[in-house]
């Protein structure tokens, strides 16, 4: 009798969990022009980028993938990428989060820049070189590392090149790979800033504008 209560409580715990896993999860999806979507909603493939990103490193969906779910496919290769740049970048967090935001500036992006202006400064970003790239200004006192991530950075999305010196002091300080890593998350930062733009992301609650219109 005893063993027959014990399995049956065994069972009820079994079908409660499965009860509990089964339900839909909720990705508290935002946006404007794109409207919100809900697990249930979604088709395979949709739910295949879900479930990749709210078991991943970021454990949710807000920014762009509201946006990015309506291709799929594109979108969950897009997280991975965004990913790979984000945590796993061969560039020290400080001086990668300082070329997100700089991308932010050229976009005015302003979801992306208040995001990334935070963990920016908690990198250890000086607030006086955020203040500056706000100011669409070049900081007046930096690091060498961080002088390099601002020349490249600022060159590449102004003219589309850079110079063979900036080229070399990028090197130099990053290698190669950091040099790569450094214009892929640039590239990858600039697709999420036009994303935003395009769906008039919402900023978080309470949050204004932080960004005047580059002259």
């Amino acid at each position: 009798m005893r063993l027959q209560l014990a399995c049956a409580g065994v069972l009820c715990l079994m079908v409660t969990v499965m009860a509990q896993n089964s339900k839909a999860p909720d990705l508290n999806l935002v946006g404007d022009r794109f409207k919100p979507l809900t697990y249930d909603k979604l088709t395979p493939a949709q739910k295949t980028m879900a479930d990749h990103m709210m078991s991943g490193e970021r454990r949710g969906m807000n920014g762009p993938f509201n946006v990015l779910l309506r291709s799929p496919e594109v979108g969950d290769l897009a997280q991975q990428l965004g990913a790979q740049l984000r945590f796993h970048s061969s560039l020290p967090r400080r001086l990668n989060e300082f070329a997100i935001i700089m991308t932010a500036r050229y976009w005015t992006a302003q979801y992306e820049w208040i995001a990334h202006k935070r963990l920016a400064l908690e990198a250890g970003l000086s607030p006086a070189i955020v203040d500056a790239v706000a100011a669409g200004k070049r900081p007046e006192s930096m690091q060498p590392d961080e002088a390099a991530i601002y020349t490249f950075t600022d060159e590449l999305l102004k003219t589309k090149h850079v110079s063979d010196a900036t080229f070399k002091a990028a090197v130099d300080a990053f290698g190669e790979r950091g040099v790569v890593d450094l214009i892929s998350v640039t590239g990858y930062y600039q697709l999420v800033s036009a994303i935003l733009n395009v769906d008039r992301y919402p900023l978080p609650a309470g949050a204004k504008a932080e960004l005047a219109p580059l002259k």
